[in-house]
């Protein structure tokens, strides 16, 4: 597995950048201009393109001839518009401001979906891989422990202008070790003129392919929940008598998580899809008993539990999108993906920021339901119809194995498995037909991926 170390460390390095950002935009906001209001609509700008660009970036991504280089640019786009930010923030006129922000928010897939792609090229299909998005899921929990800490640590003891500069420089170390790792030859195109994927291939592969429809819809409804959880924190300590604690329970989730993610995110051999379900139940369920806790210290108890359960959810996400994914729009679905969670999450802060004069204990349930109703979407779309791989969902394939991607034989992943689940796809020679869909010709699915 030659470069993983390093893509991990690039991994973390660029989400420590993207996850210290919300923090340190409103912190230095507040610092040059006496209004937090001010720093909201910069980051604000900064998350919104993230599902605009998406595809865009994706579709870009695949249709490189030379992946180094736009990998690389990506991260060195997303470190500069920090750098710049750090400078201009408070102090250039806000559309100048604004305008950074949107350009460095477009680069935001890439540090998210667009780098959790590459694990393909760097690990052989099969259960280590499935661990490699494990120690991949962890770097999003590890960044999201450390950074708002740090920058919180820095701008106490400095001000937040060190605190942006700390983000650019992990920025830049991100795209020194990206420079660093190992790319799979760059795709020739299509073989005998079959049509080359367009910007809308992810999407259309996320609506026909129903176990990445299944998740996608699931994590998405979920992460408005999630998206609403920090703000609701900060409401239910203070009613619970503690005004600072908000930040406690946060901490207290987000360590659950990387637990979560370093332990359960690492079981292989369970179905992604069945993880994912089982995940976002017990999250819910862990909330419920949240809203119910007399003290911080036992909310903080079951905040972290929540965390735990919630932890092997993007592991198992990642696993579903690269074993289904077609392999030409398998950055689309990745950086897609994302982006939605992303939008998600922005539309449940928002949504919470009307719904603050709610008990907070009523917020809280009603982000656990959104937890259980994630779970029971995926339960409903991923049991509905058969199973349907790149080639029947009409999304174009990949002509032959690559570097990114394994042929197996027929025959279940996992001993004493059933060759067939709800979670698995149909594995069919090159060429045979196919119970499901007789008379179309379908190539192997890769096992154990994302």
């Amino acid at each position: 597995m030659p470069g993983l170390g390093r893509y991990l460390a690039a991994a973390l390095a660029a989400r420590f950048a993207s996850e210290g950002m919300g923090m340190a935009v409103v912190l230095l906001a507040l610092q040059r201009t006496g209004s937090a209001a001010h720093g909201a609509f910069v980051l604000t700008a900064w998350l919104a393109p993230h599902v605009l660009a998406a595809p865009l970036a994706g579709a870009a991504a695949a249709r490189s001839r030379r992946p180094r280089l736009f990998h690389v640019g990506a991260l060195a786009g997303f470190t500069t518009a920090v750098a710049v930010l750090a400078l201009l923030l408070g102090r250039a006129p806000t559309p100048v401001v604004l305008v950074v922000a949107v350009l460095g928010g477009s680069c935001g897939p890439m540090v998210t979906g667009g780098l959790s792609s590459l694990v393909a090229g760097l690990v052989p299909a099969g259960p280590a891989r499935d661990r490699a998005y494990g120690w991949d899921a962890s770097t999003y929990n590890g960044a999201a422990v450390t950074a708002p800490a740090a920058v919180s640590l820095v701008a106490a003891f400095g001000s937040a202008g060190p605190a942006m500069a700390l983000l650019a420089t992990s920025g830049a170390l991100a795209a020194a070790l990206a420079a660093t790792l190992p790319y799979a030859n760059p795709d020739p195109g299509p073989a005998g003129g079959a049509p080359r994927p367009g910007l809308g291939s992810g999407l259309v592969a996320l609506w026909r392919i129903r176990e990445l429809r299944a998740v996608t819809s699931a994590t998405t409804l979920a992460f408005v929940g999630i998206g609403a959880l920090t703000t609701t924190s900060v409401l239910l300590a203070a009613a619970l008598g503690s005004p600072g604690g908000g930040g406690v329970l946060m901490t207290a989730f987000a360590l659950g998580a990387l637990t979560g993610a370093l332990t359960l995110g690492r079981i292989t051999s369970v179905p992604p899809g069945r993880l994912a379900r089982w995940a976002m139940a017990a999250t819910g369920v862990a909330l419920t008993a949240a809203a119910f806790t007399p003290s911080v210290a036992l909310t903080a108890v079951a905040f972290a539990a929540a965390g735990v359960c919630d932890g092997p959810l993007l592991t198992a996400t990642l696993r579903i999108r690269s074993e289904f994914a077609p392999e030409r729009a398998r950055t689309q679905v990745f950086t897609l993906g994302a982006g939605l969670k992303v939008t998600a999450a922005s539309t449940g802060a928002a949504l919470v920021g009307l719904g603050a004069g709610a008990p907070p204990w009523m917020l809280v349930l009603a982000i656990a339901a959104l937890q259980l109703a994630a779970a029971l979407l995926h339960t409903v779309v991923a049991a509905r119809g058969p199973v349907r791989n790149a080639v029947a969902a009409g999304v174009p394939a990949a002509t032959g194995p690559s570097a990114g991607s394994a042929t197996t034989a027929a025959g279940p992943r996992i001993p004493g498995a059933p060759s067939a689940s709800p979670d698995a796809a149909p594995r069919t020679a090159r060429g045979s037909r196919s119970p499901q869909a007789p008379g179309v010709r379908e190539r192997r699915v890769a096992r154990g991926r994302g």
